[in-house]
């Protein structure tokens, strides 16, 4: 019978996104997580094909972990600016509550080498992709923003806007104002009107 795996993924993924948070994409090694979490870097090299998995791996659980909580937000609510700005409120609320899964989507999924991932992960990142701008769309569809320009206006407010908001405390290596979740909403609000 085999030996149940010492070290799960959870806590080699976990490791990998304090790296990120700490030092970059360019932080995050096989040896580098395993020395993290105290594990032999064969652990890792079992877990993951290789250095490009592992990047594809934290970028992919970090993004989706944040995405249900954003789509819940925008679903959750009947009105569509009250939608929108539910939306935004959570860019902020999730960002102050995981730090660190925050420092790691500030930077992209090409810094963590997305045009080299394989098959899987890139399918996964596209379908995470097409499902936000669906649900954009859906969005602006229902407030009655149908030209492009609309559109964009509509994905600055419930995208663009409170990231930036987030970036700028983030890489400041600040803690993010008790007021920035309303801030956030109440500039959304203004802009989907």
């Amino acid at each position: 019978m085999a030996r149940p795996p010492r070290f799960d993924l959870d806590q080699l993924l976990d490791a990998a996104v304090r790296l990120a948070a700490a030092s970059g994409p360019a932080g995050v090694t096989m040896s580098a997580v395993a020395k993290e979490v105290g594990a032999p870097s064969g652990s890792v090299y079992h877990r993951f094909a290789g250095r490009t998995v592992l990047l594809a791996e934290v970028w992919l659980r970090t993004v989706e972990r944040f995405q249900e909580g954003w789509f819940a937000a925008l679903e959750g609510e009947a009105d569509p600016r009250r939608a929108g700005s539910a939306a935004a409120r959570h860019v902020v609320a999730w960002s102050r509550a995981h730090p660190e899964e925050a420092a790691l989507l500030l930077y992209g999924a090409r810094d963590f080498g997305r045009a080299e991932w394989p098959g899987e992960q890139a399918g996964r990142a596209e379908h995470g992709h097409r499902r936000v701008r669906a649900a954009v769309a859906r969005l602006a569809a229902a407030l009655g923003a149908e030209d492009p320009a609309a559109l964009e206006r509509v994905s600055v407010a419930v995208i663009d806007l409170p990231l930036s908001l987030v970036r700028r405390h983030l890489r400041a290596g600040e803690v993010l104002p008790g007021h920035a979740e309303d801030l956030a909403e109440e500039c959304t609000a203004a802009l989907l009107t």
